[in-house]
């Protein structure tokens, strides 16, 4: 069990529930990571941070590999929006979120559910835009990623508040998840 947080509701949450998360955002992420490596070949930013995220699946501890592999993504990220890539950079924004879903913190807080269906939210958004932003393909993805969710994930989810507002359309995908999931 995690260490609670004073001052805040908290959340029992063990080892094997947040590799069951981060299964999950991996999953998610892996399904739009061809659009990044097309948009910014050589790059490998993306590909690493679900790698790191899947090392902690596969068991490994919690490390400095998913941290920087988050930031690195992120960065990749920025570097696409950058360039006029926006699929690429909501590519690599799922990326960054399967390395965090393995920081979901023990609190009770809507803030925290964007690290359970983070990379979902923003896989389905770089899939749509990538399809000439069609919002019945982001919706799509996100109806098969309420498919890949398991019922470990299911449990931890409920025990947060619902999606916070905000976010523009990946936030927007990440509440139809949510809802869709509840």
């Amino acid at each position: 069990m995690m260490g609670l947080m004073a001052d805040s509701p908290t959340i029992t949450l063990d080892m094997s529930e947040l590799r069951a998360v981060a299964a999950f955002a991996v999953t998610c992420a892996r399904t739009a990571l061809k659009i990044f490596e097309q948009d910014r070949p050589g790059d490998p930013r993306s590909r690493d941070a679900i790698d790191a995220a899947q090392t902690f699946v596969d068991g490994a501890k919690r490390a400095k590999l998913q941290r920087d592999g988050a930031w690195a993504a992120l960065r990749a990220a920025q570097e696409a929006r950058a360039a006029g890539q926006p699929a690429a950079s909501e590519a690599a924004r799922a990326a960054a979120a399967s390395c965090s879903a393995a920081y979901l913190h023990p609190l009770a807080k809507a803030t925290q559910v964007k690290h359970i269906l983070g990379s979902a939210g923003y896989a389905a958004h770089a899939l749509e835009i990538a399809a000439g932003d069609l919002p019945a393909v982001g919706e799509e993805h996100i109806a098969r990623f309420a498919a890949l969710a398991t019922p470990a994930v299911l449990e931890v989810l409920d025990r947060y508040p619902a999606a916070p507002p905000g976010g523009a359309r990946a936030g927007a995908l990440i509440r139809l998840l949510d809802t869709s999931l509840r």
